[in-house]
This record gives structure tokens, sequence and C-alpha cells, in this order.
């Protein structure tokens, strides 16, 4: 999936979920980020926008075994309790919830076709699409919104979405179930953008990639000059990393999280535990350079400058160092917390804990009904 300037603020507008009773200048209203992923979900409660957001309340739970499969939630009643004890737990108040489906999940075309009124505009486009999504049209939700036109007026450039709609309402019958109101479906990769302009300067002319290392896949989404250039994912993550310890090491679920954690287990040397680490390390590190190299470095000559490593796994001892070496560029750990406000009721320590396993939820917690 490719997308290029700023398409991303025109995508979360196309998938935004249209409630005639929110007021989108209500700036101080508070709203639930539910970030359900395969391993936890994970769920911010936010007061505010922009600069002047405010984390409330904070929780996490492990996603229940086999709840999420194909990009889309398979049991939402039990997926729905836990976000359900989760906002119990953690006093949220909040009924009015933002969402993110995954990004392999979306398709994203940008199409050049010949200049036309916009009556006739839609059918031409619906037949494009038909042409160029590989599923069924009945069985998507598709919009599309005419970027600009060339400079001569003959055509003009269009960005179509599409995501299947089983997958949108496996995610919004899932928060429903849990007694919230979705009002935002939004995508991972531009969740991640999101977080990123609160808590860090874009450079004009600089290249920066944003690589969240999830349970089962890894998103990427690469920035030139603070805009979205490419964005696409990797099928490996930090369960791969737990995996492999668990092959090498005869460990259990539970000890290769330890290990990944920096712990200790009984029995296991601490230099055989090292050298198992960096190998499973090095397997999800080899992926994503390999992505990285066709998602950029096979369609320009420009060097990324900066790489920000997002997800639960980055925490895992020698991996972001190891890919510094890999990628030969800086590698900085996101705080998504930088330049976010916490509330004192919020748990503060586990909220800075869980930091870099936040960048999604973060991004989620900033958008709004109505954002442009």
């Amino acid at each position: 999936m490719v997308v290029g300037g700023d398409w991303r603020k025109r995508v979360q507008k196309l998938l935004t979920v249209s409630l005639s009773d929110l007021n989108p200048f209500r700036g101080e209203e508070t709203f639930l980020s539910v970030d359900i992923g395969s391993s936890s979900v994970k769920m911010l409660e936010v007061r505010g926008t922009g600069g002047g957001a405010r984390v409330t309340a904070f929780g996490a739970m492990p996603t229940p075994p086999r709840a999420l499969q194909s990009n889309m939630v398979y049991e939402p009643s039990a997926v729905a309790d836990v976000i359900r004890t989760v906002a119990e737990g953690r006093g949220m108040r909040a009924k009015k919830a933002v969402t993110a489906i995954p990004g392999p999940a979306v398709i994203i075309k940008r199409l050049s076709l010949p200049a036309q009124a916009p009556e006739e505009a839609e059918s031409t486009i619906v037949v494009e699409a038909g042409n160029c999504i590989p599923e069924d049209l009945e069985n998507v939700n598709l919009d599309y919104q005419i970027l600009g036109h060339s400079d001569d007026g003959k055509r003009m450039e269009v960005l179509l979405v599409a995501a299947k709609k089983d997958i949108v309402t496996s995610y919004t019958d899932t928060i429903r179930l849990a007694g919230l109101t979705p009002v935002i479906v939004d995508v991972d990769y531009f969740a991640l953008e999101n977080m990123f302009e609160l808590n860090y300067e874009a450079e004009a002319g600089r290249v920066v990639a944003l690589v969240n290392i999830g349970a089962r896949y890894s998103a990427i989404n690469i920035l030139k000059g603070g805009q979205s250039t490419f964005t696409g994912d990797v099928p490996v993550g930090g369960r791969d990393i737990t995996d492999s310890l668990m092959r090498d090491l005869g460990v259990s679920p539970e000890e290769a999280e330890t290990l990944k954690s920096g712990g200790t287990v009984p029995k296991i040397p601490a230099s055989q535990a090292r050298v198992s680490l960096a190998a499973a390390c090095e397997g999800v590190i080899e992926e994503i350079q390999h992505a990285l190299g066709f998602f950029w470095s096979a369609a320009t000559d420009e060097a990324i400058d900066r790489l920000y490593l997002s997800g639960g796994a980055v925490r895992t001892p020698g991996l972001a160092e190891a890919m510094a070496r890999r990628v030969e560029t800086p590698v900085e750990v996101v705080n998504p917390l930088n330049h976010l406000a916490v509330d004192p009721r919020a748990d503060t320590q586990a909220l800075r804990q869980s930091a870099p396993g936040l960048a999604v939820a973060v991004g989620l917690g900033l958008r709004r009904p109505g954002d442009k």
C-alpha cells in the first residue's frame, strides 16, 4: 500500500464515522482510544486535542487467544468483555470511542483520470475501482477524494479508499457490544503519524521512518518533511521473537516473554539467553530492513535520516541497537508521552513502562470527529 503527500488526513476524513449528533468543536470532550491488537487491548481516556490533550486514564489487558484473525475481530463478545473490564476497572467514563483497523486491511489507490464534472466523476471512479480493487465492490466500504487537477486542467488526481465491510463492522460491532459508540475508525499507519506530529519536530527535506513492531506484523510509515510518502507492513513482529526463543531454548511462552523484557529464567544461562535473543531479533530486523529497502530505497536515492521504533517488542534488550547497525541510520525508541499531559489520577508508572507500545493508542487518542 502506498500513500503520498498529505493523503493521510484525507483518508482519515473518509474513514470517519458520521454521527449527526456530534459537535466537532467540543475540543474538551473526552474520548476513549481503543487499540485492539492481537496480543493486547490498550485503552486511553483522552480529554482535549492537540498539544492540549491530556490522558485521564489508562488500562490494558491481553486479547483473548484467536480473537483476532485475518485482520478482523472473530470473537467480538470476548473482546468487548475485555474493553468493558478495562474501562470499568480504570474508571473510564467516556462513551465515544476511536479505534483503528490494521493497515493491511485497507486498500488505498491513487488514480489519474481525465478531468470531468463532479456529476460524471463518480460513475467513472466506481468503474475504475472495479478494475483496481481485488474485491467485489458490494463487499467494501468505498469512498474517494478528488485531490486536484494537472496544470493544464485535463487530468485529475483521485484518492480511492476501500476497506472490507466485514472487517470494519467487526471492530465497530465490538465497540458497540462494549457499551461504547464508535465515532472514528482510523488506520494504524496514520495513528502512528498523529503520535509523531505531537511529539517530534519534522524537518523540511528530512526522511524518517516510523516502524511499529506489533505482535504479528510491523507497520511502516515513511515521512518526508513531515508528510506521509509511503506506508506498508511486514508480516513479522514480537510473536516471532517469542516463538524463536521457545524453539531455541525450550522455554514456555511466559518464560520467553520474561527474557524479552530483560529478565532471567531458571536453568537458562544468561549468556545462552543473550545469544538466542539476538538471533531471534535478527530475523525480525532483517525483514523490516528488506521492507524499508522495498518501500523506499528501491524508489529513490534518498537516504532515511532517522528511524523511530515503537511497539511492545522494542523493549527487547539489544533490538534497537541491532536495528541501527543493520539499517545504518540512527534509531530512536519513541516516547509517545513526550508532549502529552497525564492526569495525576492515571496510572503514570504503568503508562511510562508501557510507553513504546502505546504509539498507536496515543495517535488514536488525538483524533476527533470533524478533523480536516
